[in-house]
């Protein structure tokens, strides 16, 4: 198996299942028009995020890690009448380019992107009692995912859902010898989990036209 092959089911996937949408692409490309990195979910974990909260009746979704609001978008669809994603983003270019894409995706009246150090965000959203929110999103930085995980755990009502990405890294979660700040923030994560006993965890390794990756999914509580 290589990655030609990963890439060309997937292209295949989301050619029948997932089906081309001009809004979501049109937010891959002006992504890509502001030189922002290609680092946005797949089609197919795209709408894995916009299924599973629909499964859970999700109402109150928190993403940390906006970049061009690609996954955003595909949560926001998700959410009933009257639900809410408020998304995370440090970079305020970022920001911008996200803002305008949830816009033309006409999910801006849902959705809503906050521009700041996301521990920062997160600290004060938790202090001014925001949430309870029913699913989390976190695709940021991975040195911080513990930290992340910790916040939201704190703003997540009792059985909710937290989603962390990127967690195998190509297999170098194995690498302990903690020269990878990323991979490093990766153990630390799941060190963390190994010690809650109110939450229930698994990670499951994917590949696709991301490479070979994979991500924690998480009840808490409930």
């Amino acid at each position: 198996m290589s990655q030609e092959q990963w890439s060309a089911v997937d292209r295949y996937i989301s050619g029948l299942v997932v089906q081309p949408d001009a809004a979501l692409d049109q937010a891959l490309a002006s992504t890509a028009a502001a030189g922002m990195p290609a680092i946005a979910v797949s089609a197919a974990q795209g709408k894995l995020l916009h299924l599973m909260a629909r499964m859970i009746g999700a109402e109150r979704i928190l993403e940390v890690g906006t970049l061009g609001g690609y996954s955003t978008i595909w949560m926001a669809r998700a959410l009933p009448a009257g639900g809410r994603i408020i998304s995370l983003e440090i970079d305020p270019r970022h920001a911008e380019v996200a803002r305008t894409n949830i816009a033309q995706a006409g999910v801006d009246q849902v959705a809503e992107v906050r521009v700041g150090p996301a521990l920062e965000t997160l600290a004060k959203m938790a202090a001014d009692g925001e949430g309870p929110f029913d699913l989390v999103f976190i695709d940021a930085d991975k040195a911080n995912i513990p930290e992340y995980f910790t916040w939201a755990s704190k703003m997540l009502r009792a059985g909710g859902v937290i989603i962390v990405d990127n967690v195998v890294r190509n297999g170098g979660v194995l690498d302990d010898s903690g020269t990878d700040a990323n991979i490093a923030g990766v153990r630390r994560f799941n060190d963390l989990l190994a010690t809650l006993p109110d939450v229930s965890a698994t990670t499951v390794q994917t590949v696709g036209s991301k490479g070979y990756d994979g991500f924690t999914l998480a009840i808490v509580g409930g």
